[in-house]
C-alpha cells in the first residue's frame, strides 16, 4: 500500500487540502482531490454530496470527470490522483476503470477505505489495472480536518 513519495506529491496534496476546505462552504465532509499528469493539474473536486444531493458526488469522482474532459478521454493514463482521505470502494473502482496510474492519499479510512484499509480494490489481482498507491502524505493534517468537521456537528 505504500509506494515512495515524489517531489511534487506534497504540492498537489496541499491543493487537494484546499479543495477539501471548499466542501465546508456547503456543509459537505471536507474531502478534496486533484489529478495531475507531468506536473500539470488536470482536474479537481471536493465532496458535493450534500450540495448536489448525489451519493456519487465524491471528490475523486468529480476530479476524475474533470480530468477526463480535459484529456478528451475516459482513460486518465499516466496521471496521479491526490486525495485527502483514502478512497472508498466506489471511487477506487472508478480509479481502476479510469486507468489512473497512481493514487496518493492523506488519511487512512478505517471504516470505508478501499486502498488497503478495509478493502483493497486498487490491489485486486483479478482486475485488469492496478494503480500504485501511497498513503499517509500529510495524513495528520488531512485527518484533523475531517475530525474537526465531525466534532463540530456533535
Amino acid at each position: 500500500m505504500s509506494e515512495p513519495l515524489l517531489p511534487l506529491d506534497e504540492h498537489f496534496m496541499r491543493l487537494a487540502l484546499g479543495e477539501a476546505r471548499c466542501a465546508l462552504e456547503h456543509g459537505d465532509v471536507p474531502i478534496g482531490a486533484v489529478i495531475a499528469r507531468d506536473g500539470e493539474l488536470l482536474g479537481a473536486g471536493h465532496n458535493e454530496r450534500e450540495l448536489r444531493q448525489d451519493p456519487t458526488a465524491h471528490a475523486e469522482m468529480l476530479a476524475l470527470r474533470e480530468a477526463a474532459r480535459a484529456l478528451g478521454s475516459w482513460r486518465v493514463l499516466d496521471a496521479v490522483l491526490y486525495v485527502t482521505l483514502e478512497p472508498c470502494a466506489m471511487c477506487a473502482g472508478a480509479i481502476v476503470l479510469g486507468r489512473v496510474a497512481r493514487v496518493v492519499f492523506g488519511a487512512s479510512d478505517p471504516k470505508a477505505g478501499a486502498c488497503g484499509s478495509v478493502l483493497d480494490v486498487t490491489g485486486e489481482e483479478r482486475l485488469n489495472h492496478r494503480p500504485e498507491v501511497a498513503g499517509g502524505l500529510l495524513g495528520q493534517e488531512c485527518g484533523e480536518l475531517i475530525s474537526s468537521f465531525f466534532a463540530a456537528r456533535r
